[in-house]
């Protein structure tokens, strides 16, 4: 009787935190107005209720099934330990996240979970600058959808970024990361605090940035020139080589004296773990296209017979059918003059989906895992969409031009 109780009473608590982080959305939006026009305030609070909705979801599941969010809320608990103790990569940094909150504002789990929830959503948000910013063009597919609405409402996406855990402040570290990219110098703290953030929950994926970042960089045709590209890289590179112990060390080689060796034996071993681990794959014995195919689209519907498999199979649909938009030659002509911000998504969407295809052969986890990049691969369709819808826009208004110049003539 107790425990149903405070089982209610830390529920009604959680409640409560939801008009409040409303109220705290409306002051950021305000401040998000000045700055972009073309800011939709009213789309944000509908994508707020929305991912709230998957948050009381993702609390419903994890009540009846396994999940990580009980060890997250209870780890930053040991009185053993203070919080700088937690200052950490990985798990480490999300309990550092949690202290305060648990330790010293008396936050429940489920109100650890509305928190969490709601960094997923400014992730969100950020994805919806991201994306607006560079494409003003509104796009339509499936005849009447529009896209980045599309995009933006995708439910595995909210799923697993509305829980306590990494993937709420990954997406949230990727998206502002993203956001920030564009005009580096004015965005400098957003810049750094994605970087943080992406760094300290997950090592591996800042080096997999670092590199998609460069590889776009310097495959552009921008007026940057040569000598100044070659300091960024140096910058970067040197900057990976002081911290190169904590990101090798996520994959248990940091006194490798045999990287690439030591790496192809963790990879198989940890492919072998994840695939005894149920809804396994036999990845390691899949075409390097195969294993892009796996990682980006399935689970499908021949995977996943079960209720929640059909939900997840029929977005794995969409993704599959958006993909095949830019299977043209014409996507690769678009790709000599991109700018620079799609070139980046473009590599960071390959170099992550080619690493992780090593370590991935476990579909349940695949479906976590893809969350955090397929937004880049999403950027780069709307981008080339957009750029075809112009191009058309254009050929049709100089051909109605032209028509009107021979009828006056």
């Amino acid at each position: 009787m107790q425990f149903e109780t405070e089982l209610i009473l830390d529920m009604i608590g959680a409640l409560f935190m939801v008009p409040f982080l409303y109220l705290l959305n409306q002051l950021i939006f305000k401040r998000l107005q000045k700055k972009h026009s073309f800011f939709n305030k009213k789309l944000m609070n509908r994508l707020f209720c929305y991912h709230m909705f998957f948050g009381i979801l993702y609390y419903a599941y994890a009540f009846l099934n396994p999940s990580d969010s009980h060890k997250y809320f209870l780890w930053p608990q040991n009185d053993s330990k203070s919080w700088v103790d937690f200052f950490g990569t990985e798990t480490t940094f999300v309990n550092f996240i949690s202290y305060p909150f648990i330790n010293g504002l008396g936050f429940s789990y489920e109100m650890m979970m509305i928190l969490y929830a709601w960094f997923g959503f400014v992730g969100f948000v950020y994805a919806y600058l991201f994306f607006k910013e560079s494409i003003a063009l509104e796009v339509k597919v499936f005849k009447h959808v529009d896209l980045l609405t599309l995009i933006l409402f995708l439910p595995n996406m909210h799923f697993w970024t509305a829980s306590m855990g990494k993937g709420a402040i990954i997406f949230l570290g990727l998206m502002l990361f993203a956001y920030s990219i564009k005009e580096p110098k004015k965005r400098i703290a957003g810049l750094l605090l994605g970087s943080f953030l992406i760094f300290y929950i997950r090592p591996h994926v800042f080096l997999l940035l670092t590199i998609g970042g460069l590889g776009g960089f310097l495959m552009g045709k921008d007026s940057v020139s040569w000598k100044k590209k070659g300091l960024i890289c140096l910058t970067l590179i040197a900057g990976l080589f002081l911290i190169q112990d904590k990101i090798l060390a996520v994959v248990h080689l940091n006194n490798s004296t045999d990287l690439l060796g030591d790496f192809i034996k963790f990879a198989s071993k940890r492919s072998n773990d994840l695939n005894n681990a149920g809804s396994g794959v036999n990845m390691a014995g899949y075409s390097l296209p195969e294993k892009f195919f796996t990682f980006w689209f399935r689970p499908l519907f021949f995977d996943s017979p079960s209720i929640l498999g059909i939900i997840v199979s029929a977005e794995n649909l969409v993704y599959l059918l958006l993909f095949l938009k830019i299977v043209k030659i014409d996507f690769l002509k678009f790709l000599k003059n991109a700018p620079v911000n799609v070139r980046i998504s473009l590599v960071l969407f390959l170099i992550t989906s080619f690493a992780m295809t090593f370590v991935m052969s476990n579909l349940g986890i695949i479906i976590r895992q893809k969350s955090m990049v397929m937004y880049f691969l999403f950027f780069v369709i709307y981008y080339y969409l957009a750029h075809e819808k112009t191009l058309s826009i254009n050929l049709n208004l100089k051909l109605s031009n032209t028509v009107n110049l021979a009828k006056a003539a």
